[in-house]
């Protein structure tokens, strides 16, 4: 059976505010918000009177009530807050996709703001904010050391060598196309910075295998995306961008707190349902795939994906990699073309939903030649994840 909403809704504007390493920012964290959606719905073509729905990410600070009051939205007909980080990337997308779809709203806006000079780093591990985060899974981790997310992932990605020999070259690979990719970006937060495989394995380790070089960054900044049917969107001045296919969610105890995880999963990044539930909604299949954006907060994870949405075998990630297949412009799968998360900016994966969308247009600092479909996939193996795949 076809997926009713195939198409049926579409991107129609993009906007963020100038990227920067965290604390570099002098305005506040509800002004970015502000400043990226007000660019958002210019380039769309429509009037802040016009947008009548917003989805964020539930850990954002920005309340989209206050938000459409204090832009002038006329009414507010749809609210929602997509549960947790940067697993939201895509959910939130997919939010507004099911709101214009059932005609709950007319235009939605998914934004997210990250202000860390103002309110701290957010990589900082749990143990910073008091008693309040000893609690739930935190107690079976904390008392061993495991206080940041750096530290669960490399877990994952121990465990992904010992089975099946991928090494730490493999995931330079990763952190070295994202900067090259980054070098044609001038937003990028590390543009003019390119990185060697030699640079990765001679930075520090942060939690064994990852290097420096295989972790995100952290920055201050803001991106917003604007969300309409088809049938409007081919009144507005900018091309289209469909939502072909979306999914979010988990498996059974996929991607979940690491004392209750089964075994089978800790070399997944907690994507095989929604990848499976991507495709049959698309209609397509891995090799239909031009170009991809990976949510990398670390390098293991994308190597994971790629694997669970099927580009390769389990376990031959590594090889993949070290193939070139990630590469701009010859490789068979080009990932993160404006540097992603390592190497643009941080602003927890919705400036990928914005890369997928240049892509599309035909706009990208690295436009893939020929690009007619771009798979966005969110932060790994923190459920309820989620994916998108776009088309021009």
């Amino acid at each position: 059976m076809s997926w009713p909403m195939r198409d049926q809704t579409a991107i129609v504007g993009i906007g963020e505010t100038e990227y920067t390493r965290w604390g570099q920012i002098q305005r506040s964290e509800f002004q970015l918000c502000c400043e990226a959606i007000t660019k958002a719905v210019d380039d769309s073509g429509l009037r802040m009177q016009d947008i009548d729905g917003f989805v964020t990410y539930s850990v954002d600070r920005n309340n989209p009530m206050t938000v459409a009051q204090t832009l002038g939205v006329k009414q507010l007909k749809y609210a929602s807050l997509y549960p947790g980080g940067g697993n939201s990337t895509c959910g939130v997308i997919h939010h507004a996709a099911m709101a214009v779809y059932s005609g709950t709203a007319d235009a939605v806006v998914c934004y997210r703001s990250l202000c860390q000079g103002q309110f701290g780093r957010f990589g900082h591990g749990a143990a910073r904010t008091g008693a309040t985060r000893y609690g739930g899974s935190n107690a079976f981790t904390m008392p061993f050391g495991v206080l940041a997310a750096v530290h669960r992932y490399a877990l994952q990605a121990r465990r992904h060598m010992h089975e099946f020999g991928t090494t730490s070259e493999q995931l330079g690979r990763i952190s070295v196309a994202s900067y090259a990719n980054a070098q044609r970006n001038p937003r990028a937060v590390m543009y003019g910075r390119p990185i060697t495989l030699e640079d990765h394995q001679n930075s520090r380790i942060i939690a064994d295998p990852y290097h420096l070089y295989d972790c995100c960054q952290e920055n201050d900044g803001a991106c917003a995306v604007v969300v309409v049917s088809a049938e409007r969107a081919k009144t507005l001045k900018r091309k289209p961008v469909y939502i072909m296919g979306a999914g979010h969610g988990a498996g059974h105890r996929d991607g979940g707190d690491e004392h209750s995880r089964p075994a089978s999963t800790w070399t997944s990044s907690g994507f095989v349902e929604i990848a499976r539930d991507c495709y049959e909604r698309a209609g397509i299949g891995p090799n239909d795939i031009d170009v991809a954006q990976f949510y990398e907060n670390f390098t293991g994870q994308v190597l994971m994906a790629i694997e669970d949405f099927g580009f390769c075998k389990k376990g031959e990630g590594g090889p993949f990699i070290a193939d070139g297949n990630i590469d701009y412009p010859n490789g068979s799968l080009p990932i993160n073309t404006s540097g992603g998360n390592l190497a643009e900016a941080y602003i927890h994966g919705l400036e990928m939903v914005l890369e997928g969308t240049r892509q599309m247009r035909g706009d990208s600092t690295s436009q893939v030649e020929g690009a007619e479909t771009c798979l966005v996939v969110a932060g790994p193996a923190a459920p309820p994840s989620s994916a998108l795949i776009l088309r021009n």
